[in-house]
């Protein structure tokens, strides 16, 4: 007899249900949400065939935790989950999600999803933290230009070098500005020297991985975009062809067709909107600032020419993917010709 399991997951416990061919259910139990306390639980049933579960913040160290002490671990995408469980339980609880879960593993009625290395989580988690950092350091930059314009001091852009000391000369006068700006002044130098350490691990990153050194040698592609790009592929090979990592990142039109009606709309948007955000920026320096000779640069501006430079940087970023995919995966240096 085979059998199915399907965990319901949540920050501190997870609900386990183990369930036969039939849908008999075999065992019912919650634990911990770490590894070794679920491996605990479920050898309290028969080894089951698979087991299920949805994507989420616990998702990448429970996936590899388990899979590392071989159990056969499948997770599958939220979204569709949630549309399944609506139809088998008419409550929403851990318990009952867990059931649902377990008969999706039982009947095969889902779709497994790629869980990222958490090399490639740790990358990620670099990025998105100095993003975070960039945003606090302009939302500070604002506050103090927002705030000394009402005394009639107009500052400069916040990474000019004169910046921090027009500031305090123009607060000078006022004691109550000149505290607070004295105090927006050393949160931002101290959001600078957060950035500017991450920075270095972003360069040290970039620079000991062929990949991303293959990588920028693209007209637009930087150490950021490389990185961010090489950890949201995380395996090449898992891609069927090149052009697939297109819609992966959004970047290709949606479309709805229903009898008469066949409508494209927009991109997508789906997947990395970091990934997505740095390759559109990396399209638009190729056609802004990039002086050489590229066919590719060449081939975006008469979509430019012949629509809009919106569509154009849309449709180099999409191009920049494939090529870079296919960079990845065959290990072949970029040619402008």
């Amino acid at each position: 007899m085979e059998y199915f399991a399907g965990l319901d997951i949540s920050m501190n416990e997870t609900h386990i249900c183990v369930v036969d061919r039939n849908g008999k259910v075999a065992l019912e139990a919650k634990a911990p949400s770490s590894p070794g306390a679920i491996a605990a639980e479920l050898a309290k049933a028969p080894a089951p065939k698979r087991i299920v579960f949805e994507t989420g913040r616990m998702a990448p160290a429970l996936y590899h935790g388990l899979d590392a002490l071989g159990l056969p671990v499948v997770c599958i995408e939220s979204r569709q989950a949630y549309q399944a469980l609506k139809l088998l339980a008419t409550h929403k609880t851990d318990r009952n999600d867990a059931r649902g879960l377990a008969h999706l593993a039982r009947t095969g009625f889902y779709k497994p999803v790629h869980v990222k290395s958490l090399s490639a989580h740790a990358v990620r988690a670099l990025i998105v933290a100095r993003k975070k950092l960039v945003g606090q350091r302009v939302t500070l930059e604002n506050q103090i230009r927002g705030l000394a314009v009402v005394f009639g001091v107009r500052l400069p852009r916040g990474l000019s070098p004169a910046f921090a000391g027009q500031v305090i000369n123009g607060s000078g006068g006022v004691a109550g500005l000149s505290g607070a700006m004295r105090g927006l002044l050393a949160a931002r130098n101290a959001v600078l020297e957060a950035i500017a350490a991450i920075n270095g691990d972003i360069r040290h990153l970039a620079r000991s991985s062929e990949a991303c050194r293959r990588l920028m040698t693209i007209p637009g592609v930087g150490q950021v975009t490389a990185l961010a790009f090489v950890a949201a592929i995380d395996g090449p090979d898992r891609f069927r062809t090149s052009r697939d990592v297109g819609p992966y990142l959004g970047l290709v039109p949606r479309r709805w067709k229903s009898g008469e009606i066949d409508y494209t709309g927009s991109i997508s948007k789906c997947g990395d909107r970091r990934v997505r955000t740095l390759l559109y920026e990396a399209a638009n320096v190729m056609l802004t600032r990039y002086r050489g000779d590229l066919a590719l640069r060449d081939w975006a501006l008469r979509i430019g020419r012949r629509s809009t430079m919106r569509k154009a940087r849309v449709a180099l970023a999409r191009r920049l993917a494939v090529i870079m995919h296919a960079m990845l995966r065959d290990g072949t240096e970029f040619h402008a010709a």
